[in-house]
């Protein structure tokens, strides 16, 4: 997966960032040589930092090297959307201030791009594989993403821990999810039986939302919500069970990243 640095500005950034760090910080020149300056792109660099965290005893390291680059050299949209959530990782996380932070650290960061491994194996109808990835990234980051759940770019999966998203979920571009978050059932019903999530919609920590159910475009989840209906959009949810409150100031809640909610009658939008 040979990269020109001119073409491509954050692996260009990438590696800019780690040469600084070695000459401010050289215990972690041999692992910021191994990690990103021993490769020749971005994608190279991430199938082996995701190889080094889903590898163990039994799966080893060259083989899921090779299964992660072999998803990532077939798929361009991959490739697009890896980029497109590091740059949603820098832009909406005030502790995140470089690129390399997210592809070196953020577990968020490394479930959502396992999971884009595993959901291209799923459609190749590898399926196997596609589970095992799931299972390793359960294990590894406590992140539980169903291979067939299908998520857009540009999302922030923030913190991380705890996160569920089930097998016929849908997630559209541009949103942010925080921890402890659930995209699921409602029972052991078969078919089309997870949330559909909108573009640009904020979902806060602890937020359960189960079912078929819509949550529109520019939507607001609160903290601890539970959703079990509709949620129209460019609307303002909270409560157990969630009810609409209001409206989001920003038309795309998940790039401002505002997590405080406030009702219409309160004489501003939440």
């Amino acid at each position: 997966m040979q990269t020109d640095d001119n073409d491509d500005p954050i692996w260009c950034a990438v590696q800019a960032e780690a040469r600084a760090e070695i000459e401010t910080e050289p215990v972690l020149a041999t692992f910021l040589q191994a990690s990103i300056l021993d490769h020749p792109s971005l994608e190279n660099s991430l199938a082996f930092i995701l190889a080094t965290k889903l590898s163990n005893p039994i799966l080893q390291l060259t083989s899921v090297t090779g299964l992660i680059s072999e998803a990532l050299e077939s798929d361009p949209d991959i490739r697009a959307a890896i980029r497109d959530d590091l740059q949603a990782v820098k832009d909406r996380d005030p502790a995140c201030r470089r690129y390399s932070i997210p592809l070196l650290y953020f577990k968020g960061f490394h479930a959502l791009q396992s999971y884009r491994v595993a959901h291209w194996l799923w459609n190749q109808n590898r399926k196997m594989l596609a589970l095992m990835i799931q299972s390793r990234v359960s294990e590894s980051f406590a992140v539980d993403i169903h291979p067939a759940a299908r998520v857009g770019k540009g999302i922030l999966i923030d913190h991380a821990t705890g996160i569920v998203i089930g097998e016929t979920a849908v997630v559209g571009d541009n949103v942010s999810i925080l921890h402890q978050v659930t995209l699921g059932g409602t029972g052991k019903e078969l078919g089309d039986r997870h949330p559909k999530i909108g573009e640009g919609v904020l979902i806060s920590a602890n937020a359960t939302i189960l079912g078929n159910v819509s949550i529109g475009e520019g939507a607001k989840i609160g903290a601890g919500s539970v959703v079990l209906g509709d949620i129209p959009p460019h609307c303002t949810a909270v409560g157990v069970p969630a009810k609409v409150i209001g409206h989001p100031h920003a038309p795309k809640p998940a790039l401002e990243m505002n997590h405080r909610v406030a009702s219409d009658s309160d004489g501003e939008m939440s």
